[in-house]
């Protein structure tokens, strides 16, 4: 039933479904289409994972892998566990997961939400393929270096250009401090930004004359939250989306936008940092109100850009330099589309990626 509400013609292309019950490991694997090349996507461990999250993920990477020029197709893992357990059982399930994907030669895995590079060194050490791996392994350690988050602010800084809004002095909220989100404030507050608020999944805090992001960096290293901050309000987590901001960068989980809250959202730009993070009304309502919503898959391209060059054997100079050269060329090529036609950015941004996967299937006997 999930594959029939999911499949068209550009995929999916295999999926699989892991259950060992005598380690109580379930996990659900979509290749979605590799007419560029093998499917390369993240491992996302987190209890409340779903199997239609993991197929809506990895067509998402189907179009980010595709839009971003690189030679590999999509898919996604998704594994319903709780990434805090203790890393001996952690380690278990990984390298059980790992085995059980032996075989799927098509899915290149990476990290994602609740595994890094450790987990990527465990994959690897099972099957022989992995992306993300730990820098002692010759991995480009992406979390570390903040791939995802810098190549936010290239879009960010592309994008910006069509408000006429000027980065300095640019109020940004960062919602899901995380990975991703506190790179891209560290990255905007050195290009003179201010961060406002920041939120992660035990409360926000606000301050409209500016963060210290190293205070944030900081709370977040002590495995701490935002919400400890010693200077600004102290608010719910939810009270994220209320915080008036020029550029408003969604960081965490799918879906958190949506018609019920997007009223209240009071910003220029959204820069998702996170995959999906908004329902089709949500883009809808935003675009209706001339808020310049970036696709998910065009902005937060620079993780899986570092991967497939760390891959590919490059460097992380050569790295960094394609992620924004992709992503700023990208961003301008969508926003330019949308503003002359009318369209979605995200309208903009699937019709490019598809005529890209399309070309690429007319070479392939089946992908």
């Amino acid at each position: 039933m999930e594959l029939t509400r999911f499949a068209d013609g550009l995929g999916p292309y295999q999926v699989l479904h892991v259950h060992l019950p005598t380690l109580g490991l379930k996990a659900t694997v979509v290749v979605d289409n590799v007419a560029c090349g093998p499917a390369v996507g993240g491992v996302r461990m987190a209890p409340d994972v779903s199997t239609e999250e993991c197929f809506r993920l990895a067509r998402s990477m189907t179009y980010k892998n595709a839009a971003a020029g690189l030679p590999h197709g999509g898919g996604k893992a998704v594994i319903p566990a709780d990434p805090r357990m203790p890393r001996e059982r952690k380690e278990q399930l990984l390298r059980a997961f790992a085995s059980a994907i032996r075989n799927l030669t098509d899915y290149i895995p990476g990290p994602d939400m609740g595994t890094d590079e450790q987990c990527m060194g465990w994959v690897q050490d099972e099957i022989g393929r992995a992306a993300g791996l730990p820098e002692v392994l010759g991995g480009i350690p992406l979390d570390v270096l903040g791939a995802t988050g810098f190549g936010l602010a290239s879009a960010i800084d592309e994008a910006r250009t069509f408000l006429g809004l000027e980065l300095k002095g640019a109020r940004v909220v960062v919602q899901g401090f995380g990975a991703v989100g506190k790179h891209a404030a560290r990255v905007l507050v050195e290009k003179g930004a201010l961060l406002v608020g920041a939120s992660d999944s035990r409360g926000t805090v606000a301050d409209p004359g500016g963060l210290d992001v190293a205070a944030l960096l900081a709370l977040k290293q002590e495995g701490r939250s935002v919400a400890e901050h010693p200077r600004g309000r102290k608010l719910d987590r939810d009270a994220v989306v209320d915080l008036e901001c020029d550029i408003w960068i969604p960081a965490a989980r799918p879906d958190v936008l949506h018609a019920d809250n997007v009223g209240r959202l009071k910003a220029k730009l959204v820069a998702p940092g996170a995959n999906i993070p908004c329902t089709p009304e949500a883009e809808q309502a935003l675009h209706q109100r001339g808020v310049l919503l970036l696709p998910d898959f065009i902005a937060n391209a620079g993780g899986v850009i570092c991967a497939v060059t760390e891959y590919h054997r490059g460097t992380r100079e050569a790295a960094f330099r394609a992620i924004d050269e992709k992503i700023r060329h990208n961003t301008r090529l969508v926003v330019d589309e949308s503003r002359r036609t009318g369209v979605l950015p995200r309208q903009a941004a699937v019709a490019l990626a598809e005529r890209r996967v399309r070309e690429a299937m007319r070479s392939r006997r089946w992908s």
